[in-house]
């Protein structure tokens, strides 16, 4: 059965110590950047940028070098962040980041919000699509986020 999750705080009324701006793997928007900075300032706190480089899947049920990501793919997501560090340093905000390799992105950065001791997570996000048809799709698994953490979420359309 789907259930609703409650509606997410106005964010003008939060004060968060750390927020996780948080990839997927896709690109971190300048608007999702601009959002993060907005949240951190408002509780004078830090940001701490993170990113999924995709690991494929397994092979007989081991990892299978052939399925971890390249070394092309984490040259990106470390660009990603560094990106996305650089642009929050540039607006004032105390940042950093890493990048890690997962194949269950969702599980991944909820527990890194959990381990941070992070109050909000904000992502960039692809319009929401019905949860039965989303399930399915990588380019969805900012609004799995946003179901699974027991944090505020807050998804920035691109």
């Amino acid at each position: 059965m789907l259930r609703a999750r409650p509606t997410e705080p106005d964010p003008s009324t939060l004060r968060p110590q750390r927020v996780l701006l948080a990839s997927e793997g896709r690109e971190i928007t300048q608007a999702a950047v601009t959002f993060a900075a907005t949240l951190a300032r408002q509780g004078d706190g830090k940001v701490h940028v993170f990113s999924v480089a995709r690991v494929w899947g397994t092979s007989l049920g081991f990892p299978n070098p052939g399925l971890l990501p390249s070394r092309r793919e984490w040259d990106q997501q470390r660009a990603v962040v560094e990106h996305a560090v650089n642009a929050l340093k540039k607006r004032g905000v105390e940042a950093e980041g890493h990048v890690l390799a997962t194949r269950k992105a969702t599980k991944r950065i909820v527990g890194e919000a959990e381990r941070l001791g992070c109050d909000v997570i904000v992502m960039a996000a692809d319009p929401s699509r019905s949860q039965l048809v989303g399930d399915f799709m990588w380019s969805q698994e900012p609004q799995r986020v946003k179901r699974r953490a027991r944090v505020p979420v807050y998804l920035v359309e691109s």
